[in-house]
């Protein structure tokens, strides 16, 4: 074992090549001018100083297995990958990444052949990446995602193999200078205890009224199994198709903290997304969306217990705020259900479909056994009214009424036995020129 500094590119490369695992290269200052570099298994790699850089013009480091890198910065062109795994390694053993910064992808995907590994993965901030151009992307639902600024990927084409990793403290991008592409995207067969993100801010860069192809802030993609996901800084997707939340993974539980602000401003993005399997979500922060066909809140396929939120506000045309498509044991809002808008299209499973901007809508096929609203349920859309049961409602309360400002905009409407008469007497309606409460047919 030895500890072997080095100062400049030649000094580099040559620890590399005659590095033995055990080994520990250290990083002082600024190095440039040396190609992508591939650790050797067992080798460490460390920042000696708080400039410590490592520059290349083209890919930057890439593990082979039961390597440390910590107390670094690694820098590549956006479109490259800084931090990746050697795509040969079968066994990555132990890898811990410690204090990081990258200009450049972090792409922790895996190799066809790989067998065994875990991540220790502890503050890794990605500033810059733009990963628009990866033709790997996972489908379902009708759509492609796109990788993110920090992607873990187990790729093993052997299905019974699955990797196990902790990750905390992430971040990907700011809200001055969003990643392009997603920003957090955990897939495959992965097992992670935690997964805890700081500031992530995306923009996917596509096309508008595209039905195809999608990138979400924090994604948790078909595959992964994570214990608790915590996001404890904002959640901001700026593009169109951008998802702030979306799990089409397995879940224990889901929190953002009330300094999680999970915002979306561009077309068809979404608050939280919930595909896959989750027992509980707790959203103490508020979901605003401000673009058209932007919702607040789905569940469209999987399993979700419980759901509690602080507030959910839309502004576009098209942009509901709940939208259930599943059984759900309860939902809770602490405060209101806000839309703006009227009707407009949002993407919904690989089609741009023309939606009303309802408050709160249960559609055929889901079901909520107690759904909570603390505050009101409002829209201000010509045209929208306020509340939809087309699956049954167990349990309904709205402590602040329901409120519609729009011409012909209607209070409450509901097929035959989804909402008790006993709770929907105990709901104020006040609307602009709408009715109070229509009985409609599925």
């Amino acid at each position: 074992m030895a500890n072997i500094s080095v100062h400049n590119a030649a000094a580099l490369n040559n620890a590399i090549a005659q590095a033995q695992s055990g080994d520990r290269i250290e990083v002082h200052g600024l190095i440039s001018g040396q190609p992508s570099v591939v650790l050797p298994e067992g080798v460490a790699l460390v920042g000696a100083d708080s400039g410590a850089t490592l520059r290349f013009g083209a890919r930057g480091v890439f593990l082979s297995g039961d390597n440390a890198v910590a107390n670094l910065r690694i820098e590549t062109a956006e479109t490259e990958v800084a931090l990746g795994i050697a795509q040969e390694a079968t066994d990555l053993g132990a890898i811990s990444l410690k204090n990081l910064s990258t200009r450049g992808q972090v792409f922790l995907g895996t190799g066809a052949k790989v067998q065994t590994g875990s991540f220790d993965v502890d503050t890794v901030q990605v500033e810059r990446a733009d990963v628009r151009g990866r033709v790997l992307r996972p489908h379902a639902f009708g759509v492609d995602a796109q990788q993110g600024g920090f992607t873990v990927w187990n790729l093993a084409e052997d299905p019974s193999v699955w990797l196990e990793g902790t990750f905390r403290n992430i971040s990907v991008g700011s809200k001055q200078a969003p990643v392009r592409g997603s920003g957090v995207f955990i897939g495959g067969h992965i097992k992670a205890e935690e997964l805890t993100t700081a500031e992530v801010a995306i923009d996917g860069g596509i096309t508008p009224s595209t039905p195809d192809l999608i990138s979400g802030g924090v994604f948790v993609i078909t595959g992964a199994k994570v214990g608790t996901v915590r996001n404890l800084g904002p959640v901001t997707t700026f593009g169109a198709n951008d998802m702030v939340l979306d799990n089409w993974g397995e879940v224990q539980t889901w929190v953002a903290e009330a300094e999680a602000e999970v915002s979306s401003h561009g077309p068809s993005g979404i608050g939280f997304v919930q595909f896959g399997e989750l027992d509980t979500l707790e959203v103490k922060a508020p979901i605003v969306t401000t673009g058209v066909g932007a919702r607040g809140f789905n569940v469209y396929d999987g399993h979700l217990r419980s759901a509690s939120f602080q507030s959910i506000a839309t502004t576009g045309a098209g942009s509901i705020g709940i939208q259930i498509s599943q059984p759900v044991e309860s939902i809770t809002v602490a405060r209101d259900v806000t839309t703006a808008g009227g009707t407009g299209m949002s993407l919904v499973k690989g089609v741009q479909t023309e939606l009303r901007a309802i408050g709160v809508s249960v559609k055929p096929g889901g079901s909520v056994q107690r759904l909570e609203i603390g505050g009101q349920i409002s829209t201000g859309g010509d045209g929208v009214w306020a509340f939809e049961s087309f699956g049954p409602v167990s349990k309904l309360r709205v402590d602040g009424g329901v409120r519609t400002t729009g011409n012909d905009a209607d209070a409450l409407h509901t097929a035959a036995d989804t909402v008790s008469e006993q709770d929907l007497a105990a709901i104020s309606t006040h609307t602009l020129s709408g009715r109070d409460h229509v009985l409609v047919e599925e």
